[in-house]
């Protein structure tokens, strides 16, 4: 069965495209969900039209998520959190607090948008991976201290 999917779904596709999924799943979940709609000719073309029509602000989406990760180019923060005396943090350094920092250096960035390879847990140096577009992926580096 031959579907369009409505929205991104994770391990599945992007909006937009027509993907090929088991009858089940697509009858019983992704279209009452309003995941996806059938893929017969008369959603087709809507969906290619709608696609050409939308090419344009895709373009400026690219072009502005590639403009802010040339602004923030190889920036550094700075992190500071309570932590004991062999290095070790009290919690975790989370996406919030890396949002927040962002934030405060004139960086408007959705926590949602920010991905820790893993949890930080002691002081020094780590990587935050923003995603601001599905081709667009910018490291930047953490820098750990105690406060």
């Amino acid at each position: 069965m031959e579907i369009i999917l409505k929205e991104d779904i994770k391990g599945l596709g992007y909006k937009n495209d027509i993907v090929a999924v088991k009858p089940g799943y697509g009858r019983n979940y992704l279209i009452p969900q309003g995941m996806a709609i059938l893929a017969n000719k008369s959603n087709r073309k809507i969906v290619g039209e709608n696609i050409r029509q939308a090419a344009h602000k895709a373009e400026k989406a690219l072009k502005d998520a590639q403009s802010m990760a040339e602004r923030i180019g190889e920036l550094t923060l700075e992190l500071k959190t309570k932590a004991g005396e062999s290095g070790k943090i009290f919690g975790a350094v989370t996406v919030l607090q890396v949002s927040d920092a962002l934030a405060a250096k004139g960086y408007e960035i959705d926590r949602k948008k920010i991905t820790l390879p893993h949890q930080i847990k002691e002081i020094g140096e780590h990587t935050a991976i923003l995603d601001l577009h599905k081709e667009v992926h910018h490291k930047i580096k953490l820098d750990v201290v105690a406060e």
